[in-house]
């Protein structure tokens, strides 16, 4: 907590590894204590897409839809990987999230944790 509370800038993690930092069984209530203590998160959510909390502004991303998913490895460093492209060149928090997804959904159609295409070529052209 020391580390979240004085010096991280961003803050990614899973919902079960927001729960497990702050030691209660509901989402919610480990997002609202994660708000009070961190000034930018993003927290993937599976099936469910992502959170990116931006201060006070708290925007839902929607997932990415894949067929079938196959292995999750990789997927939080390529959420995180999509994120920060995006974060780096300036982009809204919201195509920051969508970047993070589009990544991750690559990654969880194959076993491994790389893609097998050049994750730019995933990026919407109004993104870019």
């Amino acid at each position: 907590m020391d580390l979240i509370l004085n010096d991280i800038d961003i803050l990614f993690c899973n919902e079960f590894e927001l729960m497990s930092l702050y030691q209660v069984s509901d989402y919610e209530e480990a997002l609202g204590q994660l708000r009070q203590d961190c000034e930018f998160a993003a927290v993937t959510r599976d099936k469910r897409g992502s959170v990116v909390i931006n201060g006070n502004d708290v925007v839902h991303i929607e997932p990415e839809p894949v067929e079938r998913v196959v292995d999750a490895t990789g997927a939080g460093d390529l959420y995180a990987a999509g994120f920060l492209y995006g974060f780096t060149r300036g982009m809204p928090i919201e195509h920051c999230g969508r970047l993070g997804s589009l990544s991750a959904s690559e990654v969880i159609t194959h076993v491994g944790p790389r893609p097998l295409v050049q994750l730019s070529t995933l990026i919407p052209a109004h993104m870019r």
